[in-house]
């Protein structure tokens, strides 16, 4: 059995938060740079332009991509032939974070309670995902949420009766009423199936999606393509100043539902949608 020091996972994380803030995965930096090359609009390549100037600045000065620098979203493999010595995993999670905001100079926006909003100035708690896997590793990704993408969230619980357009009509309306809030071009994340809690929970994974990675079923990888075509002809653009890319990708994560429904939800990334991994 493979043993995973509490020490190690605190490390990992606090590394990881930094890096997910600071550098931008190279399949998100590659779509912004072919977004630039595509864009019709004079004023959206000039914003582009910016895009692709901030990550470069941001990765080469190790500065925040963005000063919502979110709230830490963690996602944990665990194998089941590992074992975490020295203490339970969700307090290391949570002390990486503290440590990395704290070592990265990055923004605190966690409050300790909903309504009564006191800052926690740590950043802390994180979401924590956990999912049991084959092995003896442990593979942790840090997805730091900034709020003005994540407040566009939306779910619907659709009748099975439901069309296939009537549901890519709800995605569409859905970043459509978003407009320029989620900072686009934007990363279109959608959960489909399951119940209501894991259809956005699929719509969050989606997110850590390789924009160059197409959907593995032919009939998703169509949907996908043509919410994709139809997004890109809302006219929002980037910054949500008019253009033709409004969105870097679309995403589809499909699960097994009840025979009485059709939960969708969609979850949308802005055009730094931050994430970063490692494996112990």
């Amino acid at each position: 059995m493979h043993e995973i020091l509490y020490q190690d996972i605190v490390k990992a994380v606090s590394a990881l938060c930094i890096e997910a803030n600071c550098r931008l995965p190279a399949d998100i930096r590659e779509a912004l740079r072919r977004a630039r090359e595509t864009e019709q609009s004079s004023v959206g390549q000039s914003m582009l332009q910016d895009a692709v100037n901030n990550f470069t600045y941001a990765a080469s000065n190790t500065l925040p991509i963005c000063q919502d620098t979110g709230m830490a979203v963690v996602f944990c493999a665990l194998g089941q032939e590992a074992h975490i010595a020295g203490g339970l995993l969700e307090d290391a999670v949570n002390e990486g974070v503290r440590q990395g905001y704290s070592r990265g100079y990055l923004r605190c926006s966690v409050v300790q309670d909903p309504l009564r909003r006191t800052n926690t100035n740590d950043n802390t708690p994180a979401v924590l995902h956990l999912r049991l896997t084959e092995g003896d590793q442990l593979r942790i990704t840090v997805a730091p949420k900034g709020f003005g993408s994540e407040n566009m969230t939306a779910l619907r619980m659709f009748n099975p009766s439901v069309t296939q357009r009537e549901i890519e009509d709800f995605i569409v309306q859905t970043v459509d009423r978003a407009g320029s809030n989620p900072c686009p071009p934007v990363i279109v994340g959608v959960g489909l199936g399951g119940t209501s809690e894991y259809a956005a929970l699929l719509a969050k994974r989606a997110l850590l999606i390789s924009q160059d990675q197409p959907n593995g079923d032919p009939y998703y990888a169509d949907m996908e393509e043509r919410l994709f075509r139809r997004i890109n002809c809302l006219g929002i653009g980037p910054q949500g100043l008019g253009g033709t890319v409004t969105a870097l990708g679309v995403h589809i994560l499909p699960y097994p539902t009840h025979i009485a429904g059709l939960p969708c939800a969609v979850n949308l990334g802005c055009h730094v949608t931050r994430h970063a991994s490692t494996v112990l």
